[in-house]
């Protein structure tokens, strides 16, 4: 029901950098259902609006922010979409704000942590969501967005070059510059197309009468077709680059704003006074974010005063990203076949230099990495704990942790697992929510009371749980480990890349490459180290962080991103591991009490992680 729609403005002087809030809409959430001690809870919807001064220390982080439009003040301008879920009376949650970074304009946080059950607003958390990106997809209805101002020299419009990248998984004539529909940069001039069968592989010139510009430089057409599983790319220059690096900035002024008191005005119950800390969660590509984030120093407002209390960059591997330069293209990662070469895996990749900045600045957050068995064989997560030539282990800092979410996928698994004629393997049913949930009440703890978090739980070297992708032998008939797993490559991306953001070589050179090391497994091909939900720990299956690309989508054998696999043991091996289904479900029960003790699980969710036992026992067969 919605109790108030306020089209009206309110302003305040500003204490971070937001001038101003446009309230756009005011909802009961479920219906002013009571969650808790917080009570009812509400949904607002807003238009945060920003200024920033291209002089100060803090702004200078911004490339490209000098060139943007002033205001009379000598200020840039900018806004925001932003999404609330709040106690109806704050002054009754836990005193945590629980901010994620919007992967590509969604809102992922419900479904991370919940499970039919509202987790998220039983433990009394603040949820925050804006916009930072300026180029969602215009078909995303309810995306979040930033809206961006364009640098200019003087007001001439700035050129340089962009690649796009195409693998298309069925013959199509049409090619669109945007990664995942995103609104690309259209083509000014110069566009040269090439095509390649490896990311690493030699690239064969398509001539330019063998395709036209369409859409407005938005895409090309090339009527012979581009073939399933071949890798293009179109290197074009374009122009108006956009100032992606205010991303950062939207976030640290709006949550900065939530949590510190100031200015004249007051909005919804006045959060300022019962925000006490503040939780960043990102997932994938806002996980990398995060660590671009904390990497470029942006957890100090613009008062030098702490953003975030706690950091939590989850699944992304090894990986910053396109976040901060000019002509940044936010969406474009980096796996084993898709969106290659692009400046994502960059090194540094280790714990003390990802917050070095922060511990500088006297703002060092606590920070949660976590990430699964598709990030070791998919990102490159190895070289965030190991040695650039994967001589040895790093070790984290004192105010660090890392978790490793054994045998699973990129995605949360779900029972029984999809497979569709594009993997040749049902996808990895194994579901780390369990632990997520376990790991969220470890890391507001230890922010609320200094109670020490979750031991940290990862492959190391040292103790023969790291190896060679190739060294891998699992005990399957038939299946063999990725030939081609993703490697991180030593990229020049031009002599002013670094210094300014600017890039000047598209496609980068390729200068070398680091090593791939991947969990060691066990007998019964199960990876040793980590968290080993019950689901690993008292095996009906082989769970692997990878999958393979079939021949109806093209590069069959090649990996098939962000999807694992569920390989079902016979049923003669089931019986040599259990005499029958209630033994089965006894040793679940073991592994499961166990992770409690260790506070990897809840004791809450011990019951459903039975049930889920059950039905997997009951069901495997099936699985092909």
């Amino acid at each position: 029901m919605i109790r108030a729609l306020l089209l009206g403005m309110l302003a305040w002087s500003a204490t971070a950098e937001v001038i101003r809030l446009e309230l756009v809409e005011r909802t009961d959430y479920a219906n002013g259902q009571a969650f808790g001690p917080a009570g009812p809870y509400e949904v607002v919807r807003a238009r945060a609006y920003f200024e920033a001064d291209p002089t100060t220390s803090a702004n200078k982080l911004i490339v490209d922010l000098h060139l943007a439009p002033r205001n009379e003040r000598g200020k840039v301008e900018w806004s925001t979409d932003v999404y609330v879920i709040k106690p109806r009376d704050t002054s009754k949650g836990n005193g945590t704000l629980l901010y994620e970074v919007s992967n590509r304009g969604g809102r992922g946080l419900l479904n991370q942590f919940q499970r039919g059950d509202e987790f998220l607003l039983q433990q009394g958390f603040s949820l925050l969501w804006c916009g930072w990106q300026w180029d969602i997809p215009t078909s995303a209805k309810d995306g979040l967005r930033m809206y961006s101002p364009i640098a200019t020299d003087n007001g001439k419009a700035i050129r340089g070059p962009v690649r796009a990248e195409f693998v298309p998984n069925k013959r199509e004539t049409r090619m669109w510059l945007g990664d995942r529909n995103h609104v690309p940069y259209p083509i000014v001039a110069n566009p040269q197309l090439t095509v390649r069968s490896t990311g690493d592989g030699e690239r064969q010139p398509i001539p330019a009468s063998a395709f036209k510009v369409i859409e407005n430089g938005q895409a090309i057409e090339m009527a012979a077709g581009f073939e399933p599983g071949r890798i293009y790319d179109l290197v074009y220059t374009a122009e108006n680059p956009r100032i992606a690096g205010l991303g950062s900035a939207s976030i640290r002024d709006l949550v900065s704003f939530f949590r510190y008191p100031g200015g004249k005005g007051l909005l919804l119950n006045a959060e300022s006074r019962f925000i006490k800390r503040t939780i960043g969660m990102g997932t994938s590509q806002s996980g990398r974010f995060l660590r671009k984030y904390l990497y470029d120093g942006f957890n100090a407002d613009e008062q030098g005063r702490i953003v975030f209390d706690a950091v939590w960059a989850h699944v992304a591997g090894a990986g910053r990203g396109s976040f901060n330069h000019r002509f940044a293209q936010a969406s474009r990662d980096g796996h084993p076949m898709m969106n290659f070469l692009y400046p994502s895996d960059l090194p540094p990749f280790t714990d003390e230099v990802i917050r070095a900045k922060a511990k500088a600045a006297g703002v060092e957050p606590k920070i949660f990495y976590t990430d699964g068995s598709y990030e070791y064989w998919g990102r490159g997560a190895a070289l965030t704990h190991l040695k650039e030539d994967a001589s040895a282990d790093t070790g984290l800092t004192a105010n660090s942790r890392r978790y490793y979410l054994t045998g699973t996928q990129h995605g949360a698994g779900q029972f029984p697992p999809p497979h569709n004629a594009n993997t040749e393997y049902a996808a990895n049913s194994n579901d780390y929510r369990f632990a997520m949930r376990a790991l969220l009440v470890g890391l507001n703890t230890w922010i609320t009371s200094a109670k020490e978090p979750p031991a940290s739980a990862y492959p190391l070297l040292s103790k023969g749980e790291l190896v060679a992708y190739d060294k891998i032998k699992l005990p399957l008939a038939g299946v063999k480990t990725p030939a081609r797993p993703h490697k991180v490559f030593r990229l020049d991306f031009g002599p002013e890349f670094e210094a300014s953001g600017i890039v000047t070589k598209e496609p980068p050179a390729i200068t070398g490459s680091f090593p791939v090391m991947v969990p060691q497994v066990d007998a019964t091909g199960n990876e040793i180290a980590g968290i080993r939900l019950p689901q690993i720990s008292v095996p009906l299956a082989t769970y692997t962080g990878w999958n393979y690309r079939t021949k109806q989508i093209g590069a069959a054998g090649e990996f098939f991103d962000m999807v694992g696999s569920t390989f079902p043991f016979p049923a003669a091996k089931v019986a040599q591991l259990y005499k029958d289904k209630d033994e089965y479900l006894a040793k679940t029960l073991a592994a499961g009490r166990e992770l409690v003790k260790q506070r990897y699980l809840l004791e809450e969710d011990l019951l459903e992680v039975l049930d889920r036992a059950a039905k997997q026992w009951d069901g495997m067969a099936a699985v092909k």
